[in-house]
This record gives C-alpha cells, structure tokens and sequence, in this order.
C-alpha cells in the first residue's frame, strides 16, 4: 500500500514565483539585455572588496553578535548624525539584518498582530503583503496615480481607522521612481498624531534621491523617529546585492521588538561583509555622498537616448528606475507587453501592474538603468526601433 505525502495548506496560496524571476529568466533563455531586476551589471568598490577579503583572512569568519558587529553599528549612526541631524545609539537602535527586506519582514511581523490594518502606496514593493498576510493583518492599499504619483492626504485621512496600526513608506519610491518631500512626512505626523500607529520607512534608495531638497527621511522628523522603523541596503549604495546587507534603526522599544524577530529569522549577518563595510564608511564617505550623482548621469544618458524612441519616460526623482509609457507602441497590457519586448526586442523590463492588487490600467513599464553605458546604449538602440 502507497501512503501519499500530505501537502500543506499554503499560508500563501496565490503565490508563485516573483516576476522578476520569471523575466530574468526569459531574459537570458532569449538572451535580451536585462533591465528587468534591480540589481547592476558592474561591481562595487575595490576597498570594500579587498577589506573583506583582509578580514576573512584574518579569521573574522564566525558568527557575528545579533545585532550587529560594534565598529558596524558605530559608523551607520555616525552617517546618520551626518545627514539628518540627528544620531541614533548604537547600541539600542541600530540592527543590522541580511538585506533590507529581512528587516521589513522582521519589523512588519514585530508590530502587525492578527486584525491589525496596514496601510501602504500602491504601486508598492512586493514583499509587504506576504509579510503582512503572514501575520494576520489586513493590507489597505491607496492608489497613486500617474505621472507625479503623489499621495491624496485626504484619501489617506479616509483609509485610517481605530485598527491602523502601521503604515508603510518607501521614498524614493520602487517602482514609481517618486520621492516625499519633508512636507508629506509633516502630513504623515499630523495625521498618525493622536493615534496608536507606527511606521515603516523603506529608505534602500536614499543615497539615490534627485528630488530638489534632497531626500526626506523619517529620521529626519523629530516626533515620527520616535514611533518610526527605517531600513536601508548596503547593496543599494555599494552595489553589492549579492551580499545581503542590510540595516534598520528605530527607537530602542522597537528596535527590542525588531531583534526578537530577527534572531529567530537569521540570528547574525556575515561577520567579515559587516567588518568590510565598517571600514569601508570610514574610509570612503565620498562614494555614497555621490551615489547620486552617479546615478543622475546614468539616468540622463538613458533618458536622452531614449528621446528618439515611441517611449514616453516620466520623471524620475530617485532610485535607479524609470517608468515608461509605451501606449504609443502596443496595446498589450503591460504584462504581456514585457513578455513580447523580451522576446522581439531583446529588452526586458517589468510591468507596473504586479505592484498593484486592484487592475492597473495604465500602460507602463519599469526599466533598470543601473547598468553600464554600454548596457544602456545597447538597450536604447533597440528600444529606438520599435
């Protein structure tokens, strides 16, 4: 007699596998230049490769501390003091965590109790829904509209209720290319208040801000740090997603809650990255002090070459992605027109509506221009001839 396997119940059963892994993917079966998934085609810093490479060979190679190797925790809250004004301790309110989106889900599932309402950006970054279904809570989702994809305050005013309990940020915003302005964090105060509800500021792409005044971190805001979550990525500013480096700092109460998540989940981040990246913000402020203006070139080099083509781009204030309008060229949704760009054109790039829950009516894709000039010409060329 066969006795079957049992399968599980999914806690998660309408999902599948991420499309950015099934258009990275398509893209190398069609082999089309990829500017689907957010990650560059060039590497990081020299230094930071030869530290790490120093420290393993030192012997830095078992577990770090939970929350973070010390010189690690010093330098974030030093930059911190640097660029918003204000320096977090250390020791009680930085964590270190393997990549931002472990912090996201470590935060999301400290605070989020079953019946607890989440409010988030729609278009927004994958990962926050499972993390919230996971832990029972109901997702509320508000709109942003094309081109600015500025927030409605009023609507915002409207979604909150006596169960709100989080509300989640990302500025610059993945996938809209938008970013707050220090007034939208002074709205989101004004709002939250004289309520019981904390934030969630995911902030990977805050050393690639172009918006005029710079970017507006929650940790620049003197009352919204005080019940607020940020998290960044080391692989965003130093071009090293494969090491899964990431941070959050908050007030110590919630950084007590994010660490009982965290040492269930990973424990401790590799230590010798950690030293590495210690020694690298010391050394090399300068790099993520031009990060934007790094980035600003690349996205003006792609932006001009794709003047000549049906393409309409919109603006783009930060991260490393631009949205472009191709109504002039298909009328395909967007999902089937990524599949039909990937395999014809030899591009690949994401369709705005996966960031969506409710139908997304709008005809735009998402492309990556962290690449090399040659990457990005190559692409423009055949974007140009569709």
């Amino acid at each position: 007699m066969t006795i079957s396997a049992p399968i599980p119940d999914s806690k998660l059963p309408a999902l599948g596998t991420t499309i950015f892994s099934q258009m990275s993917a398509l893209a190398q079966q069609h082999q089309a230049i990829n500017l689907s998934q957010g990650f560059p085609d060039f590497d990081g810093p020299d230094y930071l490769q030869q530290r790490l490479a120093w420290h393993v060979a030192q012997g830095a190679n078992q577990y770090a501390p939970m929350t973070g190797v010390a010189p690690l925790r010093a330098a974030i809250a030093d930059k911190t003091a640097q660029i918003y004004g204000w320096q977090p301790d250390a020791n009680d309110e930085v964590t270190i965590t393997a990549g931002a989106t472990e912090a996201l889900f470590a935060a999301i599932s400290a605070l989020v109790r079953p019946g607890d309402e989440v409010i988030c950006f729609d278009p927004s970054y994958d990962s926050y829904a499972p993390a919230v279904q996971l832990s029972g809570g109901v997702l509320k989702r508000l709109p942003l509209q094309p081109p600015a994809f500025n927030v409605d305050w009023q609507r915002f005013d409207e979604l909150l209720s006596a169960r709100t309990r989080l509300v989640i940020v990302n500025t610059p915003h993945n996938p809209s290319a938008s970013a707050w302005r220090a007034d939208d964090m002074q709205r989101l105060w004004q709002a939250i208040a004289e309520r019981e509800i904390y934030v969630l500021s995911d902030e990977v792409y805050e050393h690639i801000c172009f918006a005029r005044g710079g970017h507006a971190s929650v940790l620049a805001h003197p009352q919204l740090r005080q019940r607020a979550i940020a998290v960044s990525s080391f692989g965003k500013t130093f071009h090293m997603t494969g090491w899964k480096v990431g941070y959050c700092v908050a007030p110590p109460a919630l950084s007590a809650e994010v660490r009982k998540v965290h040492q269930y989940l990973t424990f401790s981040v590799n230590t010798p990255a950690q030293l590495a990246l210690a020694d690298m913000l010391r050394a090399d402020p300068q790099h993520w002090q031009q990060l934007s203006a790094f980035y600003r070139a690349k996205r003006d080099r792609f932006v001009q070459a794709l003047s000549h083509s049906r393409l309409e781009i919109l603006p783009c204030e930060g991260t490393y992605f631009l949205l472009a309008d191709y109504s002039a060229i298909s009328d395909l949704d967007d999902v089937a027109f990524c599949r039909w760009l990937t395999e014809h054109a030899g591009v690949a790039a994401i369709p705005l509506s996966v960031f969506c829950a409710d139908p997304f009516p709008h005809k735009l894709i998402r492309l990556c221009f962290a690449k090399q000039d040659a990457t990005l010409d190559a692409a423009a060329e055949r974007l140009c001839r569709l």
